[in-house]
């Protein structure tokens, strides 16, 4: 038998099916996928999958089954299907996600003798494994040479690729000309979201289909020296990480150059006011795109928190720190346009819960990323960095706890409606008074403005003036009880009193 002469230190040794006929299997899974979940209501189509996904991680991974845990494994596949085929909500999925990742730890897994290995398990699967498929693929190619070719540019290349999708949505000028670079046309045609499916759905099977438990290791006897940024080092040495010097070397180079593109455009356009090309409205300009571009931002973060880890190749690079502050810089900069973008848009469209809510996950991605650069420079942990946004969320939230959001979208859309004389469309009367009791002295501006005659369609449904006859009911009924009382609601009691006495008077 032919021994391994390089084995990977996580692997099950023996005979394995090789990585093209797995990623065949796992791009069979994936159009699978498409046609079962892409635009479409799910529901017993999850438990189908789950089903087809054990079977082909089974199949594809068969020389590390083991026969007497099998029937386990199944069991508890089943077990963990039977709320789903029940019915499919929160709950229900989290149970197929679990069990699916056990039943197949349970069966191909003998190594995982502790419940800390099959924890770990589910962490291989759902967070480690995904980032693998790039590598895997990778080292698939035997010829030294190609592999050490495609290793440098296939990462640059391949998030290159997903930026320039992710601005051609969100910029309508990067569109046209990422369209003219087609005689055809055909990147019109694209369907960028679905693009976006098919990876994620690739990489989120791939760790079932190559499957890899991570062994316990033992201690090193010394550290290995600092790798080196030289393009021509050993296809070995190169191969053990996926991200090393020389991929994010020119991974960052491309994508400043790409950002940059971006960044120019709304500086001209956006923050510039200037005059766009013909067949482009200011309108489609600035109200497109905010959440392509915060995925954008994201999706950079995540490559700036993998390429900069602690003790890794690029850390102490005096060539790729400076490109990566300038990287999070641009990324930065694409979060304030995202935000004046959403701003353009409320001024229009007027506010909502979801526009707020738009608006504070913004700014918690901007200081997401000016926390990553100041792990960088003063060379914290990751621990730190995770330390230090959890005290971010918690202070926004608890920022959020204590504002009246009801009553500033309220007030917001009363004072930039149509009716108030402002930049913004009708009021939605329906949605205004959904929001409730705080919204009333919102509504009496309405009034005032002589919208009170404004009804339903439905002829049997309340004017304004009884709609808000029944919130301050509402109201008036929730703090009857001093177990009801709280400081806001104290507030807006006063203010219903001050009207009642001025409308008495």
């Amino acid at each position: 038998m032919t021994s391994l002469t390089s084995p990977l230190p996580d692997i099950h040794p023996g005979k394995r099916l090789s990585t093209m006929p797995r990623l065949a299997i796992a791009l069979l899974l994936t159009a699978f996928a498409d046609s079962l979940f892409y635009d479409q209501r799910s529901g017993i189509s999850v438990v189908v999958f789950a089903i087809v996904l054990a079977g082909a991680a089974l199949l594809a991974n068969v020389d590390q089954v083991t026969r007497k845990r099998a029937p386990v494994a199944g069991l508890v596949l089943l077990a963990g299907l039977v709320p789903a085929v029940e019915e499919l909500d929160t709950l229900s999925l989290l149970f197929v996600i679990v069990a699916l990742a056990m039943s197949v730890a349970l069966a191909t897994g003998r190594e995982l003798s502790r419940t800390g290995d099959r924890l770990a398990a589910l962490r291989d699967l759902y967070l480690i494994g995904p980032f693998r498929v790039v590598g895997d693929v990778i080292g698939a190619f035997k010829v030294q040479s190609l592999t050490r070719g495609i290793a440098l540019w296939f990462v640059p290349a391949f998030f290159g690729i997903i930026f320039v999708f992710l601005f051609a949505s969100a910029n309508p000028l990067i569109e046209k000309w990422v369209s003219l670079l087609n005689p055809g046309n055909a990147a019109s045609k694209i369907d960028i979201w679905r693009t976006l499916f098919w990876l994620l759905a690739l990489s989120l099977v791939w760790p079932f289909i190559h499957v890899r438990w991570r062994r316990r290791k033992a201690k090193q006897p010394a550290a290995t020296p600092a790798a080196s940024f030289d393009d021509a080092a050993p296809a070995d040495e190169r191969n053990r990480e996926m991200l090393g010097a020389p991929e994010i070397l020119r991974s960052l180079i491309l994508f400043n150059l790409l950002f940059a593109v971006q960044t120019v455009l709304d500086l001209i356009y956006l923050w510039g006011d200037a005059g766009l090309p013909a067949g482009i409205s200011y309108a489609d300009y600035a109200h497109r795109g905010a959440y392509p571009l915060i995925a954008t931002a994201l999706l950079a973060a995540v490559f700036v928190l993998i390429a900069m880890r602690p003790g890794g190749p690029a850390e102490k690079s005096p060539v790729i720190r400076p490109l990566v502050y300038v990287f999070v810089a641009q990324n930065v900069m694409l979060v304030a346009s995202s935000i004046l973008r959403l701003h353009l848009y409320v001024e229009v469209y007027l506010l909502s819960w979801w526009r707020i809510a738009a608006f504070v996950w913004m700014l918690l991605v901007a200081a997401g990323l000016v926390l990553i650069v100041a792990r960088i420079m003063l060379a914290h942990s990751n621990e730190w960095l995770i330390r230090m946004n959890m005290i971010a969320l918690a202070c926004t939230l608890y920022i959020c706890a204590l504002t009246n959001f009801d009553a500033i979208i309220a007030n917001y859309n009363v004072a930039h409606s149509k009716e108030a004389g402002g930049k913004g469309v009708n009021l939605d009367i329906a949605y205004l008074v959904s929001l409730g009791p705080q919204t009333l002295p919102a509504i009496d501006k309405v009034i005032r403005l002589g919208v009170n005659d404004l009804c339903e369609l439905d002829m049997n449904g309340p004017c304004l003036v009884r709609r808000r006859n029944q919130l301050v009911e509402m109201e008036a009924q929730d703090m009857a009880s001093w177990r009801s009382w709280g400081f806001r609601r104290y507030r807006l009691q006063r203010y219903l009193e001050q009207r009642a006495r001025h409308v008495t008077d």
